[in-house]
């Protein structure tokens, strides 16, 4: 295994590959087709190298530990607003995440409804491409704009086209309050719909979510606002008259209670102990209860207003085959080595995009070594 302790190594371990590399952070994500080369850890480049609280910017080396990246944040009253999903309950896996694993992933939570992705708060990234060349893009600040394209192009890329050495991101205040709504038994339909009412409301929703099984084995829908007490307090209350159509609301307050409600929806906890393999479904939030009918699935889960279903099926299930067409894409996340070296994880792309996709590849790792065949 290769193992660089700063980016100088990083970038000569790279030059110096004589064959493909599996590039890993905490190797807590093993996501899309397995990859057959050489380890190339980052977890050696750990460390948080600038934080401007005042600024709302944070760089951090791609190794560092999310959880001492939050910490720091947690410190100062700050947090990243993306709200990063945590793998390891869902993937069976352990090692601790890094924040390159986050940005090359593009890992994004419930908040992702209101707040956006990870690649929305990237401001700068370093990295090394495929013939050990140290680039950089963007910057440290937030007016520094320099290079937004390519960074986000890094996110989302899972080391197929550069190794994450330095990421630089814009990070916002933690809320003093949380309010969680909570309406029981509606169908995937009528939740649909109420949390599309939430969405589109004033109230300033962030988190809107449905499961058909919750933990006591009803239907229960969760929309969340956040903010100062007094705000939440009267936003609450209004948004539970919008959505009084749809049946007696209750609202939860308690810190401890939402934010595990919240971590049991990010973390898609309901299928952290069942068998089976787990795919997400990127649709249109009005087409999620028919997509997710036709899925014949064995559990679901419900995110971002119905825009995010999480689907589990039997093991080796074609989801794609059985689905057939559908508006949107399809990503196995977790699966047996054997199936994920059978079926592409990720949605297979048109042949215009994919070419465009294979020209990035070559321009950045000409000679095919970083991650190869992972995302195909």
């Amino acid at each position: 295994m290769l193992a660089p302790n700063d980016e100088t190594d990083l970038a000569e371990a790279v030059a110096g590959a004589a064959g493909p590399l599996r590039v890993v952070g905490g190797g807590t994500r093993p996501i899309g087709k397995p990859v057959a080369g050489e380890v190339l850890s980052v977890a050696g480049l750990s460390g948080i190298s600038l934080y401007e609280p005042g600024a709302l910017t944070l760089v951090a080396r791609a190794g560092t530990p999310v959880a001492e990246v939050e910490a720091a944040l947690a410190a100062e009253g700050q947090r990243l607003a993306f709200e990063p999903m945590e793998h390891r309950g869902l993937l069976g896996t352990s090692g601790e995440p890094t924040i390159g694993g986050v940005v090359a992933a593009n890992v994004s939570g419930p908040r992702r409804v209101q707040a956006g992705a990870c690649r929305d708060f990237l401001l700068g990234v370093r990295f090394v491409d495929g013939r050990g060349t140290v680039l950089k893009n963007g910057g440290r600040v937030m007016k520094n704009v320099t290079g937004y394209d390519l960074v986000k192009l890094m996110a989302g890329s899972y080391g197929t086209l550069g190794v994450l050495s330095e990421v630089s991101f814009k990070v916002l205040p933690a809320p003093a309050a949380v309010a969680v709504l909570l309406i029981e038994g509606l169908d995937d339909g009528q939740a649909v719909r109420a949390m599309a009412a939430a969405l589109g409301s004033p109230f300033e929703v962030t988190g809107a979510a449905h499961t058909p099984k919750g933990v006591d084995g009803a239907p229960v829908t969760m929309i969340r606002i956040e903010g100062f007490e007094s705000q939440v307090r009267y936003r609450a209350s209004a948004l539970a008259d919008v959505l009084a159509e749809f049946g007696e609301i209750a609202i939860e307050t308690d810190p401890e209670r939402t934010r595990a409600g919240w971590a049991w929806v990010r973390d898609v906890e309901p299928f952290h102990v069942l068998p089976g393999d787990v795919w997400r479904l990127s649709v249109k939030p009005s087409d999620g209860p028919e997509v997710a009918a036709r899925a014949e699935a064995d559990g679901l889960l419900y995110d971002w207003g119905g825009g995010l279903v999480w689907v589990l099926v039997p093991e080796g299930t074609d989801l794609r085959a059985r689905l057939g067409a559908f508006e949107g894409h399809a990503t196995l996340v977790r699966a047996s080595e054997a199936t994920r070296a059978t079926l592409p994880a990720f949605q297979p792309e048109p042949a215009p995009l994919a070419a465009i996709a294979a020209g990035l590849r070559e321009k950045f790792d000409p000679r095919g070594i970083l991650n190869p065949g992972l995302m195909g």
